[in-house]
């Protein structure tokens, strides 16, 4: 939530828990022991006894780009993450020193029958392969006093989430080198879940043969559940086959409407797509978590109403009149974002606190408060930061569009896949259909809530896409995107929820993965992190078609107790990020300092990613960390954290406090434009930030177009950026502006 002049709610901060490791090692007999020691090895199965690799044992490695840690490294350049990182080049290598070991969390329990240790010449003489649930406590599944180095391949036996290779003896004076761990697990003999099928029950499909009142009874049926449904567990998707319909759809949580055209003219609204704020005393400023998408809307009286803040896109439509942004009486609202869309007469934001709109044709654009940015939008108004606050690029510099369900002339689903474009500017369909390319649904498995995360891992291990349908999906274990290509569409707000502290989805470090429309919630128990894509140290280069991450929204809390370290970590280079929402609450259930803890929302470790409509919040370390070179963002909308109750307990090592915005001090090439940050702290109003944003001081790193703002004097951000700027404080609730810098 963003309040405007002074809002509501607050409350949280990073609690970081470390475990003592035991080590609970099984005895063998000694008759064994002797036997096997003079072969020098030894195979152990859970009940002590040995047992042969088993013949479904699978041939994927399950430790690959999952995370990994280690009793120790010789230096930086040799982390534990390059043991698992497919990468035959790059290795972990311990300190000189026994006992060593190379810990990896598989990311659920898994039946593991073969390691393959890849050693460099400094290697373990003596060492064990113990697997745990907890990473407490430990059972050898293999024990060995002569390891002969090079490649072993050593088939096990054993059950466990946590894996590593414990090493006692050193080969050699140096440490312990690896260049892979690889973990082979027991491949299931179950037939792969096949393509297509039904929506599911949480989705409406409407056509033209229906009448307006039974169409009309549906849709009221479900905004009197989803008006203000704020946290609760429904889910809805509204789909308008091709035609024309007179109705009139309120848009509550976690509701979806879309028109199932090819393009957005071959549905048609005739009255209304309408979100408002009644249900909060006309505060828009809670109105998140609901979308509308890919049809057109004839507004009775003229104007349509679009009154939302985040998570609440607004992707190719065509408004045959005007738009208001603001809810009726024009209270507060904190929106927003427009994609792929054509509005013919004006867009109103009245009292909407910022906006982007992207790649779009405006009629025209009534007025601006803070930061309203405009990225390869036909119509735009001239660029004039700060009065009036217009932020606006001619063309985008890399774009694609997000994938949608459509059903073709037979009556078929399929999903459209938009084409990549450069330098972009104006709808994609203003000149005929969108281009791209089509996926029958016959290519994607459709989840609905309650299927597993193994029964979604082998569908796409099985080669087909993944469409998920509105509900809520618990996940024991990570789903894991490898095949370059694959798109992974949510409707009607998906949210996926970790169970157990895994890591709920990550990606591979390949060409062309499409994720979009999904709602990652924290679990009770941490997660390092809620999406990574690809691995620590990917390499590969994706200029030509890179991954794109659209309309993707993460929450801490709110719902309930949630914790997760990273909300997003993107290691793959040319990653497009095309808005997301990362948001620790700051109302609801679950809400404290300690007790929905989040360190970051986005670490952006991979070169030259792209990314538009950044909307990262309340997070209680920097908010959004930078390393890679070649970055861009276009927008950025943040408010600190608004709980911390003292200055030390905010950040103990300086009396600073935490950017919103980092880049780090290695970067070299680094560009934002359109970027506010602002400070809410209600919990203890004395809390200062030192700045807003904090970058290295060098001119390949350029910021255009930045604000701080004070919110009715809760706290202070003393500079805009750097030293940059002047304090942001007071109650006026005005912004602080730096046209450009350096």
């Amino acid at each position: 939530m963003h309040p405007a002049p002074l809002p509501g709610p607050s409350h949280l901060l990073s609690f970081v828990h470390h475990r003592r490791h035991r080590h609970t090692v099984r005895a063998v007999p000694a008759l064994l022991t002797a036997l096997l020691a003079a072969l020098s090895l030894v195979l152990v199965a859970p009940g002590g006894t040995p047992r042969a690799a088993a013949a479904d044992c699978g041939t994927a490695n399950a430790a690959q780009g999952r995370p990994a840690t280690a009793s120790s490294t010789e230096n930086a350049g040799v982390p534990a993450a390059s043991a698992v990182d497919g990468n035959g080049g790059t290795r972990w290598s311990s300190a000189f020193s026994d006992p060593q070991w190379i810990q990896v969390d598989l990311g659920s329990s898994q039946s593991i029958c073969q390691v393959v240790l890849t050693w460099e010449a400094a290697y373990g003489r003596a060492f064990q392969i113990q697997v745990s649930a907890d990473a407490v406590t430990w059972t050898s599944i293999y024990s060995t006093t002569g390891g002969t180095g090079g490649t072993q391949t050593l088939d096990v036996s054993g059950t466990g989430r946590y894996i590593r290779m414990f090493g006692t003896a050193r080969a050699t004076q140096y440490g312990y080198s690896l260049w892979e761990f690889a973990v082979r697990t027991t491949s299931s003999t179950t037939t792969p879940p096949g393509g297509g099928g039904d929506l599911g029950p949480n989705v409406f499909v409407f056509d033209p043969s229906m009448s307006s009142a039974t169409i009309q009874s549906r849709l009221d049926s479900v905004f009197s559940q989803q008006e203000s449904n704020q946290f609760g567990a429904q889910r809805y998707a509204l789909l308008f086959k091709p035609g024309s319909y007179n109705v009139n759809a309120n848009i509550g949580f976690y509701t979806s409407i879309a028109g199932l055209g090819r393009n957005p003219d071959d549905v048609t609204i005739n009255g209304g797509v309408t979100v408002d704020a009644g249900w909060f005393g006309g505060n828009a400023t809670q109105n998140f978590w609901r979308s509308a998408e890919n049809l057109s809307i004839t507004p009775a009286g003229g104007t349509d109403r679009w009154a939302v803040s985040q998570a609440a896109p607004f992707r190719r439509m065509h408004v045959r009149g005007a738009l208001n942004l603001a809810p009726n009486g024009f209270g507060w609202a904190s929106g927003g974002y427009i994609a792929d869309s054509k509005i013919d007469g004006q867009a109103q934001p009245y009292s909407q606190q910022q906006w982007l709109t992207r790649d779009s044709q405006l009629g025209g654009w009534l007025n601006g408060v803070w930061n309203m940015t405009f990225s390869g939008v036909v119509g735009a108004p001239a660029q004039g930061f700060p009065n009036p606050p217009y932020t606006t690029l001619d063309t985008s510099p890399v774009t694609r569009e997000k994938p949608y369900l459509y059903v073709d002339s037979g009556g078929a689903y399929n999903v459209f896949v938009p084409s990549l474009r450069t330098n972009s500017r104006g709808t994609t369909w203003s000149g005929g259909a969108t281009p791209g390319s089509s996926l029958p649904l016959s290519r994607f498995y459709v989840a609905k809530p309650g299927v597993s995360a193994a029964t979604i891992n082998a569908a796409l291990a099985s080669g087909l896409n993944l469409l998920f349908t509105p509900g809520i999906y618990h996940l024991n274990q990570t789903i894991n995107v490898t095949r370059p290509d694959t798109v992974v569409l949510g409707i009607g707000y998906p949210t996926l929820i970790p169970d157990g502290g895994v890591t709920p989805m990550t990606v591979a470090d390949v060409d062309g993965v499409k994720l979009a429309g999904l709602l990652f919630d924290a679990g009770t128990v941490n997660s390092p992190v809620l999406l990574q894509v690809g691995p620590a140290g990917s390499a590969a280069s994706h200029s030509g078609n890179p991954t794109s991450i659209q309309d993707v929204f993460f929450r801490i809390g709110g719902a309930g107790a949630g914790k997760a370290t990273t909300s997003l970590v993107v290691n793959s280079n040319n990653t497009l990020i095309d808005h997301i929402w990362a948001w620790r609450a700051d109302h609801g259930s679950g809400v404290g300092w300690t007790t929905n803890t989040a360190d970051t929302g986005l670490i952006v470790n991979g070169a030259n990613v792209m990314a538009y409509g950044l909307f990262v919040e309340h997070y209680q370390k920097y908010e959004v960390i930078w390393n890679g070179n070649g970055g861009r963002t276009v927008f950025l909308q943040n408010e600190m954290p608004y709980d911390p109750p003292s200055q030390s307990a905010w950040r103990a090592d300086s009396a600073d406090g935490y950017a919103a915005y980092k880049v780090a001090d290695s970067v070299t090439t680094h560009e934002a434009w359109g970027v506010g940050s602002y400070c809410f702290f209600n919990v203890n109003p004395s809390i200062v930030a030192a700045r807003g944003f904090e970058a290295p001081n060098r001119s390949g790193v350029r910021f255009h177009d930045l604000l701080t703002v004070s919110l009715g004097g809760n706290g202070t951000i003393s500079h805009v950026i750097n030293t940059t700027g002047a304090a942001a404080q007071g109650t006026a609730t005005v912004p602080v502006n730096v046209v450009g810098y350096p």
